[in-house]
Formats: C-alpha cells, sequence, structure tokens
C-alpha cells in the first residue's frame, strides 16, 4: 500500500501562530488574545522558544536549553526558569492548568500549544489573535505512534522543523550579538555552538569488569594507552591496544604495592611517561616516582621524584625533552608550573606571577608550541594561557566550573573539556577565536583526550555505583548496606537526633535529594524540587528540622534550605553566586557559613548575618577547600586547595584563630574524605597496603579501622554519629570505567584566515 505525501507547505515567514498568541520572531513580540498590545521578551526567552520549537513538542532539557542559548556562560540555570517566566507571561500561561509550555519536573519543558507558521499575507493580517487562521493549525506528531502513523506528513513537519531551526538559529545569532559583553582581553565568550563532532555516536573500545581510566591517544590516533588492573593483579598498570576495540597489552610492571597512573604520550610517539606511586599506611612508607617506557615496550627508568600524597598533574613539552608539571606534586619547592628536564634531572620554574593561593592543574603544550594553557582553581575554575617561556598569565575562559580534563584540537583554534555539573560529568567543545562552547552531548564523561595530528578523541566513560553502608566502629560486624537500588547514592548525612538520613541518589532517574528515618525503612522518600549538587554533602541544623543544601531547583542554582518533614524546599537569597558549601553555626540561627568561589576561582568561607536583606558578611577566611563545624569545641575545621593538613578557627572566623591542626592530614587527594564527630574527634580515609577503605582517627597512633579491604569509599566525604560511635559511608559496589572513542570533524579554515 502506498501512502501519499501532502503538497509541500510554502515557507514559513518570521511570525507564526502559538496555540492562540502571534508570535513575531524578530521583533520578539508575543499577542495574547484580548491583550491590549504585545509583550516583548528578551532575546534569550525567543531563542528558548526557538528551541522548543524546533522540537516539536517534545521535551527539552534545561541543560539542552543551556547548551544551545547561554552554553558556558554561567554555572547555574536560574536564567532558564526565568525565560520560561516570561514567555508564560507573554503567554498569559497558567501555571497550574499550563496550555503552552508545560514543566517536566527535575528535568526540562515541553511546549504543548500546535504551532503553525504564517504565510506573509497572513502575517500581516494576523494583528490578534482573534484573527483567522489562514488554514488549521499544523499539529506534532505524535512520537509514540508507529513510523506509518507519521510517514504522511513528515515531508511538510520536516520543512516547518527546518525553517524553524532557521530562525531559531538567526534569532539566536542575534540575540547574543546584541546580549554578548565585551570581551576582557582574550577571555572568550562563551555562548553556544562550536563544531560538531564528525558523528554525534561514539563506541567504546574497552569493555571489561572494572575500571579503565586515564586514556592517552598516540599521535596518530592509532594507539591509546590507559589505566586498569591486570587479569591477576590488585594495582593499576599502563595498558596499550589499539583504537578498536581489541585485546590489551600491559606496557608497565609495578611490582608490590605500587601502582601506575597517569600515561601521556611523547610528541614523537616512541615514549611514554607515566607515575609510579606507593601507598603507605599515612605514617611513612609512601613513594612517587616520574617513569618513562619506550610504547613498543622495554624497559622503564625512573626520571625524576614527585609528592606521593599529591600526584601531579603533566605533559611532555613541546621539545619532547622534558615534562612540565602542575604547582603541586613535586618535591622542589617554590610555587607554580615547573619543568622538569630529562636530560639532566633539573626542575626549573616558569615565571608567570604565580602565587602560592593559585593551585595550578593540568598543563598542554599548544600545538604549535607557543603557549601553555592550565586550569587554575577548583572546583569554580577556569583555562588559563601563558606563553611557553613564561610570562603573565591570561584568562581564557568565564566557565567558573569543575573541569575534570582537557586537551587541544590539533589545529589549536579550540579545545575538549569535560566539566562537572548537576552531579555529572559533560564534554564540551571550546572555540577559542569565538568564544563558542557547545555541549557535545556525552554525559558521564571525563579525561578527554585528542590525537595530536588527527582529529579524534578519546575519554573515560565513568559510572561507579555506590551504595550507602552503616557500621559499628567498636563492633566487628561487616558494613550493612542501607536502602538498596540499582541507582548510584551518594553522600550519606545522619542528623544530630541520630535517626534521620539524607543521601543523594539517582535512583529516581536524576540525582535528587533522599530522606529517611532509619527506626522506619519504609519512610524513605523523595524531596522533590531539588537536584543538589555532589560537590559537599548537606549540613543539617542542630536541632535536625533543616538542611542546608546547594543545587539547582525551579529557583535556579543556589543555596537552598530545605524542611524535610515538610518536604518544603526554599532557596535562599545569599548574596554570592558560585556557591559550593554551607553550615549552620551552631546555638544561632541567624548566622550561617558559606563557601563560594571569589572571581579568579579562589574559594572564600563567610560568615553571614541573614537577618538582612542582603545579608551581611561580618567576616571571611580566604583559600578554602572544604568546611566542618566542630560544635564540641565551637570551632570550624577547614582544609586548603592544593595541600596537605587540616586547620581550625573560631566560629566568629577571627583571624587571630586560624591556626593549622595538623601538617599532613588529609592528603591533598582526600581532602574531602574526613569528618567530625560529636565529641570533636576527627577521623579520615586512606588506603594501604592490605585494606582499600581504612578508617583512622586523627592523633591516634593504633592501626586503622579497615571498614572494607576491597571496596573503596566514596570521594565526596562520609558521616558520624553524634556520639562517634557508628560510621555512614559509601562504598564501591561496581567500578565501572571504559574508554570511549570516536572521531571528530576539523572546521574548514574561515576564508581570508591566511
Amino acid at each position: 500500500m502506498s501512502i501519499s505525501s501532502p503538497p509541500p507547505s510554502p515557507l514559513p515567514s518570521a511570525r507564526l501562530r502559538v496555540g492562540d498568541c502571534t508570535v513575531d520572531m524578530p521583533l520578539r513580540e508575543i499577542h495574547a488574545p484580548g491583550a491590549r498590545r504585545p509583550r516583548r521578551v528578551t532575546p534569550k526567552a525567543i531563542a528558548v522558544l526557538a528551541a522548543l520549537i524546533e522540537q516539536g513538542g517534545r521535551v527539552v532539557s534545561r541543560d539542552a536549553l543551556l547548551a544551545q542559548v547561554w552554553a558556558g556562560t554561567m554555572p547555574s540555570d536560574d536564567v532558564v526558569t526565568q525565560a520560561i517566566t516570561q514567555l508564560r507571561k507573554a503567554f498569559d500561561d497558567e501555571r497550574g492548568n499550563p496550555r503552552y509550555i508545560e514543566t517536566i519536573a527535575k528535568y526540562g519543558y515541553r511546549l504543548l500549544a500546535p504551532v503553525e507558521w504564517l504565510a506573509e499575507s497572513a502575517a500581516n493580517s494576523a494583528e490578534s489573535a482573534a484573527a483567522p487562521a489562514p488554514e488549521a493549525p499544523r499539529q506534532w506528531p505524535n512520537y509514540a505512534a508507529t513510523p506509518t502513523d507519521i510517514r504522511g506528513g513528515w515531508g511538510a513537519i520536516a520543512i516547518a522543523l527546518g525553517a524553524a531551526a532557521l530562525v531559531f538559529v538567526l534569532v539566536l545569532a542575534w540575540s547574543l550579538r546584541r546580549e554578548a559583553p565585551p570581551g576582557d582581553g582574550g577571555a572568550p565568550r562563551a555562548q553556544t555552538g562550536a563544531r560538531v563532532p564528525a558523528t554525534t555516536s561514539y563506541r567504546l573500545i574497552t569493555s571489561v569488569p572494572g575500571i579503565e581510566s586515564s586514556p592517552a591517544l598516540s599521535p596518530d590516533a592509532a594507539l591509546v594507552a590507559y589505566v586498569a588492573v591486570p587479569a591477576g593483579h590488585r594495582r593499576t598498570a599502563i595498558m596499550l591496544q589499539t583504537t578498536d576495540p581489541s585485546t590489551p597489552r600491559q606496557l608497565s610492571h609495578p611490582e608490590g604495592d605500587t601502582s601506575d597512573r597517569a600515561p601521556t604520550w611523547s610528541p614523537s610517539g616512541r615514549e611514554i611517561a607515566f607515575l609510579r606511586v606507593r601507598d603507605g599506611d599515612g605514617n611513612g612508607g609512601e613513594d612517587c616516582r616520574v617513569m618513562v617506557v619506550p610504547s613498543n615496550g622495554g624497559a622503564e627508568r625512573s626520571v625524576g621524584s614527585c609528592d606521593p600524597r599529591n600526584p601531579p598533574s603533566f605533559d611532555w613539552t613541546f621539545d619532547g625533552r622534558g615534562l612540565v608539571f602542575g604547582s603541586r606534586g613535586t618535591p622542589t619547592g617554590g610555587v607554580g608550573l615547573r619543568l622538569l628536564d630529562l636530560a639532566s634531572g633539573e626542575w626549573s620554574l616558569l615565571d608567570y606571577g604565580a602565587t602560592a593561593l593559585d593551585v595550578d592543574f593540568a598543563p598542554r603544550y599548544s600545538p604549535d608550541g607557543r603557549w601553555i594553557v592550565f586550569v587554575r582553581n577548583s572546583p569554580v575554575g577556569d583555562l588559563y594561557r601563558i606563553p611557553s617561556t613564561g610570562g603573565p598569565p591570561r584568562r581564557l575562559t568565564r566557565l567558573h566550573g569543575d573541569i575534570r580534563g582537557w586537551d587541544w584540537m590539533p589545529d589549536g583554534r579550540s579545545i575538549v573539556l569535560a566539566r562537572w555539573s548537576g552531579s555529572e560529568s559533560r564534554l564540551m567543545e571550546l572555540d577559542l577565536r569565538s568564544g563558542l562552547v557547545h555541549d557535545m552531548g556525552i554525559a558521564d564523561a571525563l579525561e578527554p583526550t585528542v590525537a595530536a595530528h588527527v582529529p579524534s578523541m578519546a575519554f573515560t566513560e565513568a559510572r561507579s555505583y555506590f551504595g550507602i553502608h552503616r557500621m559499628a566502629l567498636g563492633g566487628r560486624r561487616p558494613p550493612e548496606r542501607l536502602f538498596p537500588s540499582s541507582g548510584r547514592d551518594r553522600l550519606p548525612v545522619i542528623a544530630p537526633d541520630d535517626r534521620q538520613l539524607v543521601f543523594t541518589s539517582d535512583r529516581s532517574g536524576t540525582f535528587a535529594l533522599w530522606w529517611a528515618d532509619l527506626a522506619r525503612p519504609e519512610s524513605l522518600r523523595l524531596i522533590e524540587g531539588l537536584r543538589p549538587e555532589s560537590w559537599h554533602p548537606p549540613d543539617w541544623s542542630p536541632d535536625s528540622r533543616r538542611l542546608l543544601v546547594v543545587g539547582s531547583g525551579d529557583a535556579g542554582f543556589g543555596l537552598y534550605e530545605v524542611v524535610p518533614a515538610s518536604a518544603q524546599v526554599v532557596r535562599l537569597p545569599n548574596p554570592v553566586a558560585d556557591v559550593v558549601q554551607a553550615l549552620y553555626v551552631p546555638g544561632d540561627g541567624d548566622r550561617l557559613l558559606v563557601i563560594a568561589g571569589g572571581e579568579e576561582g579562589r574559594l572564600r568561607l563567610q560568615l553571614y548575618d541573614r537577618r538582612t536583606a542582603p545579608w551581611r558578611s561580618l567576616a571571611s577566611i580566604e583559600d578554602i577547600a572544604v568546611a566542618r563545624v566542630d560544635p564540641a569545641h565551637q570551632r570550624v575545621l577547614f582544609t586548603r586547595p592544593g595541600q596537605a593538613g587540616l586547620w581550625q578557627a573560631d566560629l566568629a572566623l577571627s583571624a587571630a584563630s586560624v591556626r593549622q591542626v595538623d601538617a599532613a592530614v588529609p592528603e591533598v587527594s582526600s581532602y574531602r574524605l574526613w569528618s567530625v564527630s560529636g565529641q570533636g574527634d576527627i577521623y579520615y580515609f586512606v588506603r594501604t597496603s592490605d585494606c582499600a577503605s581504612a578508617l583512622r582517627r586523627l592523633g591516634d597512633a593504633a592501626p586503622p579501622l579497615c571498614v572494607d579491604r576491597n571496596r573503596r569509599s566514596g570521594p565526596s566525604g562520609f558521616s558520624l554519629s553524634p556520639r562517634g560511635d557508628v560510621i555512614y559511608v559509601t562504598l564501591s559496589l561496581w567500578d565501572g570505567g571504559d574508554i570511549g572513542f570516536m572521531p571528530m570533524s576539523m572546521p574548514p579554515e574561515p576564508i581570508g584566515s591566511q
């Protein structure tokens, strides 16, 4: 049976009918029935409408809208809420009974109303929504139908959607040009849309159980080196295989308690540098060596030492004669990036004005060797550039993001990076000429690496699963799993009443906050309207009635106060944008401690009085990584970025009270893996030669308690009961990490660029 298609509809004009309203895209005006005059919306709001129209009635996530309209400009999504609110007002849409835009809880939005592109004659006469339409409105296809159900009208639908996409691009480009902020002397304006990969799909080239991570592509993209545990071993080694699914071979051969990490190809492709780290028990015995091995196998050689408690990030120099290291993790003193000459073994510092407060890591030489680009500060970091011989740094991005790896494209005109946001990591491409950022649509992706001579990319697809466990510290029973599910559970926090537990989990499909009364396991429920970030755990109020949570909700990204008993979620009017963590002050409900990033990404701990509007800052301490309140000793404890050790201050944050508690614990790589009991005892996790998750009390010389011999604890912290006799911790249930590979296209050189 043949199905005839209707004759093609004429191309739409710049005006259209959405439901009963008329929309003029270039003028950004929406005329609702009965309204005296059209309502004009912002360029970003009309671009959001165009994106919803383009998707033809399908749900569009907040992340997708940010990627298309605001990509890279800010780490929050409240701008999406504002744009949707503008559109609803212009459409005269009822929030409780929407006819135009539907909110999909914890995800995004969908356009409900039918769309009709108006012919020019009809557009000129359609001055009110009551004007008769020249033809029946074109309904969106039923995407749940079979292909036969929608095939007949597909030609007209494709024309309309293609025209909608064209109008969307034109309106978006015009609005971004109108709203783009002035340059800052080289910092790209990260907005939207850069290069699209040659294919939006990728293939996994490893599939064995366990974790394969830290990929590094050979210059010709023929081989990939990565980190994995070889069969029959307990420690990681460097593995090598082709970029097709194939059997890997073991390249490095660690012995005893050593593990090999961070492979990096030399520019010639003949050698691979990596780190060899020996774990101790926290009291000595650790070691870290910089190693080099021929890429075709052979004798390994040690070329330098490094800090085992803070293994460095590094790359080969452009000429292949040395290595450039991040500002932490090398035993040479001084601050900033540094070079290791492989022939002489000598270290030298790059002179570019770095200070002790700058945490610079993941350095990479540009493809032409003129520049070194690196990430400064985290989790609100950005990319900076210096000349390869040293010189003043120049900021390249204003992402204020948690960057989990990056690399150059071979043409040197763009980079690929992994950015953590909303409890997941996504791949993005940044065009350095235009400043446009393109979300590549790949989630759970870390550590992107690009071949030096061929536009191909590899990355780690990481999906490790953790479960919430409870264990009595004085007993001998193994950890007990709480609230099992097929989701990923994180950040357990027990309340001061020793009954209520909250944690984050994606067991409902996306990461959300969950609450339960431990005395009634059936009480477990989801707290709607909030997507928490997974940097730091929520904080309970001293009376166990409220929680401070950093995340995204209906009011956008920011600091929220949650009342679990009533499931009330309220965004607090904190006066800082890049908030990372917040804590209650014991015995004072009017004061809060807030950690947030400043202009250069450095984190600051501030004490606020929230009785005023805006909140009044009472005191602050610079250079903070994570903080915990110790009610027993009326103090706040904190770690510093890129530095081992623990510090304290009184609850007023007075300068005279700041002092170091311990110079070595916690280690830099474990700056979040510590907690405080109700009695003020400080506990932290270490990895020993025979225990993957060992718990030690600060100042206690006794052997650590092995919580689990084989499973590692989660990276985002744990919680102690008020009496300090029970620990609540996430332990790995299944560690999944595979290497993905994807060819990428090279954009054409603009005419006249030569």
